[in-house]
């Protein structure tokens, strides 16, 4: 739990809602769900038998990561394309993204046969590269951050007569994707608590603007990669830093927009920001209990439930699995470090004497307490042990942390020195090589 998460005051000012004060209504958003009906799917939303025990609280999942481009941002694209004059159609649309809002403007613009190109930083998922290519749109590279390259799809644009496809800061996609609450609500009308990623605040401000107009008295939550705190900075008035890869590169936005946040401002009882280990947590979760592939940012909503339960107690609480376009090599990581924290898989460094036998005996220990060898090597060059001794190295699985103690008891008792993990300086269990 990190400490803005414990000292969080709500960021919605005081006062009932003035639907006046908002750029989107009710009717926009009501007007959006007629113009993406039929185009784009609505989604599952069931409750989660399993993450409700887990967290204490009614747990409602809507698999927007279900969609054709396993994305949310089709909803708000799609809207915003409808809307294009003939004129701007046939010059075509340019977009920036770090990959989900990609491929919902590619898919839909070459559907209505529009050209579109589309902007994407240095780092975005190959899997969200390639997949926007395979639905038509030409792709540029450029920047560093997303605001980079949007400087730069501004720039091309202006030079082509392209009309620019903001990803969040624009009314028709903000009504876009306040379909979701629609849906939502309209499906579990008990809904008392909504939990919503924010990267630049569009599908929060549009979800809101929904919510509140249909729900008044409904709490809404966002969340945020502790890594990159854009709006919960502007909200709280914090400066805290944003730098750094995180898992939640869909919401690694480090300017919210204009707009949104006017919205949010006004709507949003509260922001909470999440750690990596809580995001990866998260994702684990999901693919192991719902048996449903969620990238980062889609996942950041139950992330938050997840580190604070308590927050959420007795609620009924709807999350938007928002996308789940990530790499396969990047859950194959997130599988195993969660597998690691769980005390499932850890490694083992074991000071043995370099002589016939010694890993048979060993692998016996292992084999006889119920462990599993995944991996092992040996060290005998780069290591300060002498030149008669080798540093054994052995990933192995146990069942769960109980286990794994069990597993490290029984190699101290038998006379080795055992260290966990990569690190040498961490606890040891056993004897050092010249007590034996």
């Amino acid at each position: 739990m990190t400490n803005a998460r414990e000292n969080a005051q709500p960021g919605r000012q005081a006062g009932a809602f003035d639907s006046n004060r908002v750029p989107v209504t009710l009717a926009d958003i009501r007007g959006a769900a007629a113009t993406i009906s039929g185009s784009v799917n609505v989604t599952d939303f069931n409750r989660s038998i399993t993450l409700s025990e887990m967290c204490g609280c009614d747990i409602w999942l809507k698999f927007e990561n279900h969609q054709f481009t396993s994305s949310f941002k089709e909803r708000g694209a799609l809207n915003r394309l409808q809307a294009l004059t003939a004129d701007q159609r046939r010059h075509g649309v340019i977009a920036m993204s770090a990959g989900n809002h990609a491929q919902g403007v590619a898919h839909h613009a070459r559907r209505l046969g529009i050209p579109a190109c589309i902007v994407m930083p240095i780092g975005t998922p190959m899997v969200k590269i390639e997949n926007t290519k395979r639905l038509g749109a030409e792709v540029i590279i450029s920047g560093g951050t997303l605001e980079e390259a949007g400087a730069f799809a501004r720039d091309h644009g202006k030079t082509h007569g392209m009309t620019l496809i903001h990803p969040y800061d624009d009314p028709l996609v903000i009504a876009g994707q306040g379909t979701i609450a629609l849906e939502m609500l309209e499906a579990v009308p008990s809904l008392d608590t909504l939990m919503i990623p924010i990267g630049g605040g569009g599908l929060i401000s549009g979800m809101a603007i929904a919510a509140r107009s249909m729900k008044p008295d409904l709490r809404i939550v966002g969340a945020q990669a502790r890594l990159y705190p854009s709006m919960y900075n502007v909200i709280k008035g914090e400066q805290l830093p944003m730098r750094g890869d995180t898992l939640a590169e869909g919401i690694a936005v480090k300017e919210p927009g204009r707009i949104t946040t006017q919205i949010i401002r006004q709507l949003v009882d509260d922001i909470v920001l999440v750690t990596e280990d809580e995001i990866e947590r998260a994702v684990a979760t999901l693919i192991a209990i719902e048996k449903t592939v969620v990238e980062g940012a889609g996942a950041v909503g139950l992330a938050a439930v997840l580190a604070d339960p308590d927050a959420f107690r007795g609620r009924h609480v709807g999350l938007v699995l928002t996308g789940g376009n990530i790499d396969t090599r990047l859950i194959a990581s997130v599988l195993t470090r969660e597998l690691a924290r769980e005390g499932r898989l850890t490694q083992l460094a074991i000071d043995i004497v370099d002589r016939p036998g010694q890993l048979a005996v060993v692998s016996n220990l292992l084999a006889e307490a119920g462990a599993n060898i995944i991996e092992v090597s040996h060290q005998r060059t780069f290591s300060d042990l002498p030149v008669k001794a080798t540093l054994l190295q052995l990933v192995v699985e146990t069942r769960d942390r109980a286990h794994r103690d069990e597993v490290l008891a029984r190699l101290g008792a038998a006379g080795l020195r055992v260290r966990c993990g990569a690190d040498p300086a961490m606890p040891s269990h056993g004897q050092p090589d010249g007590a034996r």
